[in-house]
């Protein structure tokens, strides 16, 4: 096995994350909140183990399967720990383990909460509980892949080992430009979600994370009623679509994006997943039919949940 390879490739998953703390961090900032330092700590402790880390790079970057999947089951691990630090020194959620089942909910986009008042957690902390969604979406090796050069042909292994699901392709020749098409059309739809969430009335800060954790389709809120809070259904309706469709195979995406149509209507796993969402919302929408005074307001709510 590839040691080095491996350590090289989490040095790297640490500079990452001391990157992505830039955001709570500026959100501190805004918000004048002292938590905010917490993830300087962090990010100074983080980044430096990873440029440590990353220092040298290794003279033999070839690596295959077992390297692939060891390197992503410590990444997860990495991520975790080091992004429930905040959390946990800031004292906002008193438990490590706590901290540690909120963050591995985040990345994983499991969407489950041990928090019982969510509006207790100040805005960087927010920000960063629903950022850690938008990051586990894609996942962070796939984002490394993207903007490092790493080990040519071999780095198919990596992203496999990333990919949730039984199998991952190839968009275009090189696994790098295919990653950066994926993130490209992840970080497009992202914002999208989060100006019309704007154009709906959501402020600018709710939007911003409620944006991040659709995209990763957990689901995590910033209020304790949730999305209810709002009360607004062209905000539940914008969150309903944009979950539905950060669920689709991104391949059909870029089949779209390079004018094949034909290609992307034939892709049997988008037609069987839409095919059993819509089944199943027609099917709540007739069983709640009666609890509501609209059919469309029986539809909307079916659709939603």
């Amino acid at each position: 096995m590839n040691k080095k390879i491996i350590f090289y490739l989490l040095g790297w998953i640490m500079n990452m994350e001391a990157i992505f703390m830039l955001l709570p961090c500026a959100v501190a900032v805004i918000y004048r909140e002292s938590s905010g330092i917490w993830f300087l700590a962090v990010m100074a402790v983080c980044g430096s183990a990873g440029l440590f880390l990353t220092r040298r790079k290794p003279d033999n970057m070839v690596f295959f399967a077992k390297e692939g999947f060891v390197s992503v089951a410590l990444s997860w691990i990495v991520l975790s720990f080091f992004g429930s630090l905040p959390f946990y020194l800031s004292r906002e959620i008193p438990r490590f383990e706590d901290a540690m089942f909120e963050v591995i909910s985040g990345f994983t986009t499991t969407g489950a909460s041990i928090l019982p008042d969510v509006e207790s957690l100040s805005h960087c902390m927010l920000i960063w509980r629903s950022f850690t969604h938008w990051i586990g979406g894609m996942g962070v090796l796939v984002f490394i892949l993207a903007v490092l050069p790493l080990a040519g042909g071999y780095n198919m292994y990596l992203m496999k080992a990333e990919s949730p699901g039984p199998s991952v392709g190839k968009l275009v020749p090189k696994v790098k430009s295919t990653a950066k098409i994926l993130y490209g059309i992840y970080f497009f739809m992202t914002v999208v979600e989060i100006l019309l969430l704007l154009a709906g009335g959501m402020p600018l800060f709710d939007s911003l994370a409620t944006g991040f954790g659709t995209a990763g389709t957990g689901g995590f809120g910033i209020k304790n009623s949730s999305i209810a809070y709002y009360d607004s259904y062209y905000l539940q309706g914008v969150i309903t679509v944009f979950m539905i469709l950060f669920g689709i195979n991104f391949n059909v995406y870029y089949l779209f994006l390079v004018h094949h149509p034909k290609d992307a209507l034939r892709c049997e796993e988008a037609r069987v997943y839409l095919g059993i969402i819509g089944v199943t919302v027609l099917l709540i929408t007739l069983n709640i039919r009666g609890s509501f005074t609209s059919l469309f307001a029986a539809f909307h709510h079916a659709a939603f949940q």
